[in-house]
């Protein structure tokens, strides 16, 4: 096995692993208050489980968000005309266009697992 196979069996994909890396630099590079904005709105993401657990539907969707940051710096957009009254129905609405598997959805699934183990556990102690 080569050092680059092992590696990346150890520490994952060492592409995508820039690629993200560059995408924290292309929000570092933004003029405030659109850096200070965008962490803010990163931080929700992750804290809320909202990314997306396949790596490329969350690099796509980290790369759309700079994106957007960008060109909204670019042209001097509003922080508000971005995000709305409400930034944490913008933060949802705007994860909620990236399919794919996230960690609330494990979850949910644990939870939904358990407490039908313990209902079915319920039931044959009754009888």
């Amino acid at each position: 096995m080569s050092v680059k196979r092992w590696i990346e069996k150890v520490i994952g994909p060492l592409d995508q692993k820039r690629e993200y890396r560059s995408y924290l630099a292309r929000i570092r590079a933004l003029p405030e208050p659109y850096r200070q904005t965008a962490a803010a709105l990163q931080r929700y993401f992750n804290h809320t489980a909202a990314t997306v657990l396949d790596v490329e539907g969350s690099m796509r969707m980290w790369s759309d968000f700079a994106d957007l940051w960008e060109e909204a710096a670019a042209d001097g957009t509003a922080i508000g005309d971005i995000v709305g009254e409400d930034p944490v129905e913008f933060a949802e609405t705007f994860a909620q266009a990236y399919t794919g598997k996230r960690w609330v959805d494990r979850e949910r699934r644990l939870l939904n697992e358990a407490v039908a183990r313990a209902q079915r556990e319920q039931r044959e102690q009754r009888r």
